[in-house]
């Protein structure tokens, strides 16, 4: 307390004490796909993106945990999601129910004695409320059924009332919207100060739901379908050297992680939940499947016209040069194929809010282009997404590729680091574990890899460990692969039987890194939600 009464009055006094401070702003996509933008392949327009890719840095292998929560979870305290209880671990429950230990402080609460303001617009998906976290401001997009209406959301955790009559209403333009009001009131108020401003949009998840005019852009231009349009991406990336690997191969087994048999019925016959070869659809379900693909890259195209207009703001505010901004995605494109909300009408438009799509396992093979798999997998393709990170007065590279495996643990270090804020050792007199993140500052200056024991991940029973170039990876029952991801990041070719010393030095750090995240769990495992990965809540242990 008495550090904050002395840093107002020092700010009072010195409107440019804080001014040297970067602004921080974070805008993360939800299900995107790791070739869905321009500047990672894509034929979808992010001219935005592509600009702060221009001005900025692409990492060529930055990961998430395979899923939203656990990702947002991971991503805000600088742990991996299992050690806070937002993820389950071979011997504890967790997931979307689970609640962090007190001394699992969000990103804000650190940065608040340097003098930020945070802000946030968007999706939650972390337990607590947003205040509680340490912002001062929010939009919570609780609704995420439906990208039509307001009901159901919040702002500053006070549920609001849509009217009666409501129109014009679309979630991605009002989470821009709620961002820019944010700075404008920053600007107005608070200039002397810095901030930071988390930006979660819903787009591109299900319900697949765009502007007609969004829409329109797109049509037609997926009907050559999803071989084509894998080959495509995968050429524009060994151009521009995002990716030195094959082309994954289209797995036609492997279908949506869940089965929903009466979903698929109500979608229709156009309907398809295997990736197979684009010749051996029918006509209706090609036209379908491209419909569908066409409101994805719409929702992408929209998200980045918000995002330029938040560009915008920052420019007008004078803030554009001095503010660190992070683009990524909590995790890769989703095969899932699920009927939810307001059900699903076949004569309605598809895309409008009668209708309820999703991507499914073709094109979201397309999306995670040119990777293995999809969202909830830990294979690439479900872990792997872009990350942007442009800010002129901090970054002098320019258009250029940094290659160092990292992770969204690896945030909440690299901003504490430019802020020059060393993390305390406790949290009201409860200790607070050392984090497992890296902080990627050294990697701004040049292409730097970053060094670290290993990379860990556990979703639904799908498990990965990556140490330097080598990944041991299994699905849920399948018995451990290795994999060079120096040559071979399609996770294609198998070394585990002609490199079995290998394989079980990799199994056993998994094992060990599984077993002191299960140590720490337990420490605080009274009254946690009991709950499997899907975030169900059950009932909480006795005392």
């Amino acid at each position: 307390m008495k550090l904050l009464l002395i840093l107002a009055f020092l700010s009072a006094l010195s409107p440019s004490l804080f001014a040297a401070k970067p602004n921080i702003v974070f805008i993360l996509a939800d299900d995107l796909g790791y070739s869905d933008l321009g500047c990672y392949g894509s034929e979808i327009q992010t001219p935005n993106l592509d600009s702060l890719a221009k001005n900025g840095l692409r990492f060529t292998q930055f990961y998430n945990t395979a899923r939203c929560w656990p990702t947002r979870g991971a991503l805000m305290t600088g742990f991996y999601a299992q050690q806070i209880h937002r993820d389950a671990l071979p011997e504890l429950s967790g997931g979307g129910q689970g609640v962090r230990q007190s001394w699992a402080r969000l990103l804000p609460d650190f940065l608040k004695p340097a003098g930020y303001r945070s802000y946030h617009s968007g999706k939650w998906h972390i337990d607590g409320k947003v205040l509680d976290g340490g912002f001062d401001r929010s939009l919570d997009m609780k609704n995420q059924g439906n990208f039509f209406t307001a009901k159901g959301n919040s702002i500053d955790d006070v549920a609001v009332k849509p009217p009666a009559d409501e129109k014009g209403y679309y979630a991605t333009i009002a989470t821009a919207d709620h961002a820019i009001e944010c700075l404008k009131d920053h600007a107005a108020n608070h200039a002397a100060k810095p901030f930071f401003h988390y930006i979660p949009f819903i787009a591109p998840h299900f319900p697949l739901h765009a502007l007609p005019e969004d829409i329109a852009k797109y049509r037609d231009k997926y009907l050559a379908g999803w071989d084509a349009l894998r080959a495509a991406r995968f050429d524009r990336q060994k151009a521009m050297g995002l990716t030195n690997t094959t082309l994954s191969a289209l797995e036609r087994e492997v279908g949506p992680p869940y089965a929903y048999p009466d979903a698929m019925k109500a979608l229709g016959s156009g309907e398809v939940n295997r990736p197979l070869p684009w010749t051996e659809l029918n006509d209706e379900q090609r036209r379908f499947q491209a419909t569908k693909m066409a409101i994805h890259a719409a929702m992408v195209d929209r998200m980045d016209q918000e995002i330029g207009r938040i560009l915008a703001q920052l420019k007008e505010m004078g803030a554009f040069e001095n503010t660190l901004i992070f683009f990524a995605s909590d995790n890769g494109a989703s095969a899932e194929i699920m009927v939810r909300n307001g059900g699903h009408d076949q004569q309605a438009s598809p895309g409008s809010a009668e209708t309820y799509l999703c991507l499914g396992p073709g094109f979201s093979s397309a999306a995670n282009t040119p990777h293995r798999r999809h969202k909830t997998w830990v294979h690439e393709g479900g872990i792997s997404t872009p990350l942007i990170a442009h800010w002129p007065a901090g970054i002098a590279a320019k258009n250029e590729l940094r290659t160092t495996p990292a992770h969204v643990i690896d945030i909440v270090p690299t901003v504490l680091e430019l802020v020059g804020i060393e993390k305390p050792k406790d949290w009201k007199g409860e200790p607070i574990p050392a984090a497992p993140g890296k902080s990627l500052v050294a990697a701004f200056a040049k292409d730097e890899t970053i060094a670290r024991d290993s990379l860990w991940w556990l979703h639904e029973d799908n498990k990965a460990i990556r140490i330097g170039d080598w990944k041991l990876v299994a699905a849920k029952g399948d018995p451990w692969a290795l994999y060079d991801l120096k040559t071979d990041r399609a996770e294609q070719n198998d070394l585990a039987a002609k490199m079995p010393e290998k394989a079980k030095e990799l199994a056993d750090a998994w094992q060990k890194q599984a077993d002191d995240f299960t140590a720490l769990a337990k420490k605080t495992l009274v009254d946690q939600p009991k709950g499997n990965a899907k975030g169900k809540a059950g009932k909480k242990k006795k005392k």
